[in-house]
């Protein structure tokens, strides 16, 4: 299976299809925050007065001591991350640049709404973004990525992980 999604062009094509639906649902969602003039403050309220509960306790205390420590205090700066977020997210999926860094970025979002109590179609992007972390570079295949690769391997903080493995070969 890791072998069919890092190496093989079937696979590309098919990462294509999910960066596509991922990248517009995150672009979508974050202009109609944008246009709607999104407040986080709601949100955070009732994720921290209905905390997800296991049983008698709550069942992420340390999350939730930090939606109600740092998130609510800042609910305007979180709206903003959230916003801004979700647009330049699924902007990198569409476009296939810092594919997997997006992706990454996605799921830390699709788990902050996860661990928060809201499912909606969380669990789902969630996955298929674990498909486009576990590909390495082939889900940006067929994207700007794969311009971009060449160029990051001459930034000055990659040249010493490259020469060390010249050595080693």
């Amino acid at each position: 299976m890791l072998h069919f999604l890092q190496k093989t062009k079937a696979a590309a094509v098919c990462l294509l299809a999910v960066r596509l639906y991922l990248g517009w649902m995150w672009v979508t969602s974050g202009f109609g925050k944008v246009a709607g003039g999104f407040d986080a403050s709601g949100f955070l309220e009732a994720a921290v007065a209905n905390p997800v509960m296991k049983g008698e306790g709550l069942a992420f205390p340390l999350y939730h001591a930090f939606l109600e420590n740092v998130a609510l205090p800042n609910a305007g700066l979180f709206s903003f991350f959230v916003m801004w977020g979700e647009i330049f997210v699924g902007i990198g999926l569409i476009v296939g640049l810092l594919t997997r860094s997006a992706a990454f970025f996605g799921s830390t979002m699709n788990m902050s709404f996860l661990l928060a109590g809201t499912v909606s179609n969380n669990p789902v992007m969630l996955i298929l973004s674990i498909f486009i972390l576990i590909s390495k570079n082939n889900a940006g295949a067929i994207g700007l990525d794969r311009y971009a690769a060449p160029l990051m391997g001459q930034w000055p903080l990659l040249q010493g992980k490259q020469k060390r493995k010249a050595k080693s070969a």
